[in-house]
């Protein structure tokens, strides 16, 4: 086969690696990439949202198969672009990609089909919003973007007045643009935050794996919210009764749902959870692999990863035993200082060459290129996603931050706590 995958963040550097390791795969191709996914894939100049020129490179090359790795391109419709040019396409739909590309809309059908959730309202109008925060609201509460920002669109408010600068950040400022238009108001959850992806192929649920994501910048979850700092894989607090209870109320339900709302869903959902006191609540969708998840999950799994998205597309999920190690996964990611408000890029990055050849440690790239003179530079406010296997989480982290050791770059910084709450599990 010959396989295309759109983005070039850490996420679809993971992807690449399990492409990579296909005895079905021919060639492997990457748009736009970066530079660690160029050891793996042919990267070609395509943005993520040049639709007409995926479809075209597509065409061109002959390409049986393309994985939309990044949300963009997923809720702009690009799966149903390919679709109708002929050519195979792993991920959702825009009509199912939306459960991650409204808010508003994966509240009311949280709703609508009774799966466990805050309480909430949406607003398109400011002015409501400040009077429903000013005669309602119990506080500390949670103000969502309802479009895309890039796993920022998210505030939590401690009072009203922080509430009211939220409402002018998100819906008068558009701070994260036109994801601001509207905007859900939500109850504050308590508990522990877990993730869950899964395989989805329209009817049929298979769970890859519980992971643990760290959001904010600074250590002790302080700081503001980012794309995630790192991730472990599986979460010591996502337990047999808890997984027993997401499936049977949560995650077949919503798969269940989309398909009676005339949007069946084909590829990954992330469930991001609460395992609040009372019981686990849906925080958040996802319709694509998370980032850094992907790192921590993606490396464990067993199957030919190839086959496990055909079977998505071909609505065979049933008949895939879907297989992960035993092992458990860190992943430390190593970032610009100063991320995520402002930061200096195109600082070359020194000691890659130390993860050559290691079965148990990854070195994924995120945000890096190469420079004139080819030289390895960094290239965005998280830089590296440092992933290692071990035994047991615990060993899995020490040998993650021990190789974060191996690789440097001017303004690297990263958070020191990452996995801490395994120490309470």
């Amino acid at each position: 086969m010959k396989v295309l995958i759109v983005g070039g963040g850490g996420r679809e550097h993971a992807i690449a690696l399990a492409v990579s390791r296909s005895s079905r795969c021919e060639k492997l191709y990457c748009a736009p990439g970066n530079a660690g996914i160029a050891s793996l894939a042919e990267c070609v100049p395509i943005g993520a949202m040049e639709f007409d020129k995926i479809v075209d490179f597509s065409k061109e090359k002959g390409i049986d198969l393309v994985i939309v790795g990044m949300d963009d391109p997923l809720v702009g419709g690009l799966v149903d672009e390919l679709e109708k040019a002929g050519i195979r396409a792993f991920g959702p739909r825009k009509n199912a990609a939306i459960l991650e590309g409204s808010k508003a809309f994966s509240k009311d059908l949280m709703k609508k089909y009774g799966i466990p959730t805050a309480a909430y309202e949406n607003f398109d109008d400011p002015e409501k919003a400040l009077e429903y925060l000013r005669t309602q609201a119990k506080f500390p509460i949670v103000l969502k973007a309802d479009g895309l920002a890039l796993g920022k669109g998210v505030l939590i408010c401690e009072d009203l007045a922080a509430a009211e600068d939220g409402v002018r950040e998100i819906m008068q400022d558009k701070k994260f643009g036109t994801a601001g238009n509207r905007m859900v108001i939500e109850e504050f959850m308590t508990g522990r935050e877990v993730s869950v992806l899964t395989f989805v192929d329209g009817k049929t649920v298979r769970i890859m794996s519980s992971a643990q994501d760290h959001k904010r910048a600074g250590d002790g979850d302080t700081g503001l919210n980012t794309g995630g700092m790192g991730n472990f894989s599986p979460s010591p607090f996502y337990t047999k009764e808890i997984d027993e209870f997401c499936r049977k109320n949560i995650f077949q339900p919503t798969v269940d749902a989309m398909a009676a709302e005339g949007r069946p869903f084909h590829g990954v959902i992330f469930f991001g959870l609460m395992l609040t006191q009372g019981g686990p609540k849906v925080l958040e969708y996802n319709a694509r692999f998370g980032d850094p998840e992907a790192q921590v999950v993606l490396p464990r799994l067993e199957n030919d990863i190839l086959d496990v998205c055909d079977a998505c597309i071909d609505g065979t999920l049933d008949k895939i035993d879907l297989k992960f190690s035993d092992k458990a996964a860190v992943c430390v990611v190593l970032a610009s200082d100063g991320y995520p408000v402002k930061y200096e890029k195109g600082f070359p990055i020194r000691g890659l060459d130390a993860f050559d050849g290691k079965e148990d440690v990854f070195c994924f790239h995120a945000g890096t290129k190469f420079d004139s003179e080819g030289r390895i530079v960094t290239n965005g406010g998280r830089v590296l996603g440092i992933t290692a296997l071990g035994d047991d989480l615990k060993e899995a982290r020490r040998k993650a931050y021990e190789a974060t050791e191996w690789v440097d770059f001017d303004n690297k910084y990263m958070r020191h706590d990452i996995g801490k709450a395994i120490d309470e599990a």
